[in-house]
């Protein structure tokens, strides 16, 4: 008998594995802690009815090999748009660490005129991912920063004004990108927006009104959405994010959910090299090597820190050693800032400090002695 493959994913907070050939509910066949680890590493679970075991496999060519050809085996590929979908991987860009699963489900969304609400922590690459998509796709793109806004109504709707005794109309540049057609439109720190924008987006989201009234009165203009324009917002979402608003319910079931990858050592790794091929193979393993412990040390409910390195946090101090700073300065800079130094020797600071201590100790330092390193790191 043969191997089911199947594929993970986490949906409304619930994980589940899909069989790849026969698109079957088969959660039960795997460990909820299996199917969570897949997840969050991007990788694809097996199972030997004969032997009764599951596991977790990276990059496995014979599963991709057998989900491709089981795809094609039940898609008209003839479909210009479905072999769009399917050759999503060709078009992704070499510096985003995506899966290839998530990205493909990305351009889908798009190509089909979905809404998408990418999730994630701060710095994971939520936006850059979704600012590939216009380029990957070809279609007009359209960025707001909706955590930015001051003024929801002016922002999305415009302003009316008298000129010349007349109530003229002045359209927002959000009503110009919704009229254009199969454009992707970037609703970027949804999440952080005030409650009246997300009020004006009720129904310009909703996919069987896809419109924006211009006033409240029932009986006031309304613009429509143009055919296949694609929403496509970013959301943090925790406890840790005191900027962030709860997200309305009814505005969240407006959007397919996609959580965007949180990268482990070797991918961290695989990215800054991509972009950064001036640096050494021991910068890049040092810096990818820091992020992956705060972030083991963050996942972990009795872990040592309450935050982490993000993505963004590593390019940054990547950014700093290709400009000629050394490690330790970098460190000092652009990575212990952003930890908590209350609570002396066992503060979130000082354990990031033993962290980075690692990659520079000499035979004469032992990076577990806190004095030491304040003293050397010190701000």
């Amino acid at each position: 008998m043969k191997e089911v493959i199947g594929l993970p994913k986490l949906v409304n907070g619930v994980y589940t594995v899909t069989d790849a050939t026969t698109a079957e509910d088969i959660t039960h066949m795997f460990r909820d802690d299996m199917i969570k680890l897949a997840v969050e590493n991007s990788q694809i679970l097996k199972f030997n009815p004969e032997t009764g075991r599951g596991k977790r496999v990276d990059n496995d060519s014979v599963a991709n090999d057998l989900i491709t050809e089981t795809r094609q085996s039940t898609v008209d590929m003839t479909d210009p748009v479905l072999q769009f979908i399917n050759n999503a991987a060709s078009i992704k860009p070499d510096t985003l660490e995506m899966s290839d699963i998530k990205w493909k489900y990305l351009i889908r969304s798009v190509v089909r005129g979905k809404n998408i609400m990418m999730c994630g922590p701060a710095g994971c690459g939520k936006t850059m991912a979704a600012q590939a998509l216009p380029e990957a796709t070809d279609r007009p793109f359209f960025y707001f920063n909706l955590g930015a806004t001051q003024d929801p109504r002016s922002t999305l709707i415009g302003n009316t004004h008298f000129k010349d005794g007349a109530t003229v109309f002045d359209k927002s540049s959000f009503v110009k990108a919704i009229e254009t057609e199969n454009a992707v439109i970037l609703l970027d720190e949804l999440s952080r927006a005030h409650p009246e924008a997300w009020n004006i987006l009720m129904t310009v989201l909703d996919e069987k009104q896809r419109y924006l009234r211009l006033d409240e009165d029932v009986d006031s203009p309304v613009i429509q959405v143009a055919s296949g324009v694609s929403f496509i917002a970013t959301a943090n979402i925790g406890t840790e994010y005191t900027s962030t608003r709860t997200l309305d319910r009814a505005l969240m079931d407006r959007f397919e959910i996609i959580e965007v990858d949180i990268l482990n050592k070797e991918r961290e790794a695989a990215l800054l090299a991509k972009k950064f091929p001036k640096l050494g193979s021991e910068q890049i393993a040092s810096v990818a090597d820091i992020a992956g412990i705060s972030r083991h040390e963050w996942r972990e409910e009795e872990g040592k820190l309450s935050t982490m390195m993000s993505t963004r946090m590593s390019v940054r101090v990547c950014e700093l050693l290709e400009d000629g700073f050394t490690l330790e300065e970098a460190a000092q800079v652009a990575i212990f800032p952003f930890f908590d130094a209350n609570g002396g020797v066992d503060s979130e600071r000082t354990f990031i400090k033993q962290v980075v201590q690692k990659h520079l100790a000499t035979a004469e330092q032992d990076i577990f002695n806190t004095q030491g390193v304040d003293k050397e790191l010190s701000l």
